[in-house]
């Protein structure tokens, strides 16, 4: 008997033309990933029939829930297919390298069908309906760079083959940590640490009745975008700024040079006070958990631009 193994498993992405229901073959892409936590879900409701004695009745059924996260790493061509999902269409110009600008804000989004293919069992868990709700990221140091996408969907199905057998494959080139950088007003933020973010459509299941256990649709609320930065506590200019509660920009990007890179700017952060605590003899650190807001002139909070040598996904 075949067992499944991650190191066979196969994740393949299609945009939905149509809310729930999954392209045709050929409009896949196979994309690299390093966990996923996405599957469909269905509890039990205990049941409080009264009057058969001390042993209860048989439970039965709840709704139908689809949710997880997944893992990618952070590379410079399939990462544009999430950021579809998470902020909907580019903005492309460039005749090569392309730029590719997504922005926050935008009324609709997307919807995706994900299917993960275990081909030993054969198993092919097909997700429809599925909408990007988070993006979180982490720079440090070192390390591998990824990122983690909150996801939720409307159904599970299964299947004994895959709905593409031959999906479209990207040239796989990957960002590392050490080309990251963290910048404000375009100059270099001195002494941080490590920094995270988060984008969060904060999206909304509308659970209508119906008789299947589905949710209706999955719609976008409001956008939020919260991160963190540490740095090594060596003037007050960061303090001040959050002492007077001034808004700063900052911009998070990995660089592999200037044809290829990714770049996240946030237009409006607030910083926190935050404390500084002195534990020992070290050098003493503070982190600012900040929270990002629409700046007025732009009309948005957040733009990642994307460059790279593909003119689109279609």
């Amino acid at each position: 008997m075949a067992r499944a193994y991650g190191w066979n498993s196969r994740l393949l992405l299609g945009f939905e033309s149509q809310y729930g229901q999954s392209p045709a073959s050929g409009d896949y892409y196979q994309i690299p990933f390093v966990s996923s936590s996405l599957d469909s879900e269905q509890g039990l409701i205990e049941s409080s029939v009264l009057g058969q004695g001390r042993d209860p009745s048989a439970p039965f059924q709840d709704v139908i829930n689809v949710d997880g996260d997944i893992v990618v790493p952070m590379d410079l061509r399939h990462i544009g297919l999430w950021l579809q999902a998470l902020l909907g269409d580019s903005t492309t110009s460039g005749t090569g390298p392309y730029t590719h600008e997504f922005t926050s804000g935008k009324t609709t989004l997307p919807s995706m069908t994900l299917e993960m293919g275990l081909p030993e069992v054969p198993e092919y868990l097909r997700f429809s309906g599925v909408r990007a709700n988070t993006l979180a990221l982490n720079f440090q140091r070192s390390g591998e760079a990824q990122a983690t996408l909150g996801l939720m969907g409307q159904s599970e199905t299964v299947a004994a083959t895959s709905i593409d057998s031959a999906p479209a494959e990207l040239i796989y080139s990957r960002f590392s940590q050490f080309q990251g950088s963290v910048t404000r007003g375009g100059q270099p933020l001195a002494d941080v640490t490590s920094a995270s973010i988060t984008y969060s459509n904060n999206l909304e299941r509308i659970e209508t009745i119906r008789n299947d256990g589905k949710i209706e649709a999955i719609d976008p609320g409001m956008g939020s975008l919260t991160g963190s930065i540490s740095v090594r506590y060596g003037n007050s200019e960061l303090m001040e700024l959050a002492r007077s509660g001034t808004p700063i920009d900052l911009e998070l990007a990995y660089t592999i040079d200037a044809d290829k890179q990714l770049r996240i700017t946030a237009h409006e952060v607030y910083l926190p006070k935050p404390k500084r605590s002195i534990s020992g003899p070290g050098g003493i650190e503070a982190s600012y958990d900040f929270q990002g807001a629409r700046e007025q002139t732009l009309g948005r909070m957040l733009t990642i631009t994307l460059v790279n040598d593909l003119e689109g996904w279609a």
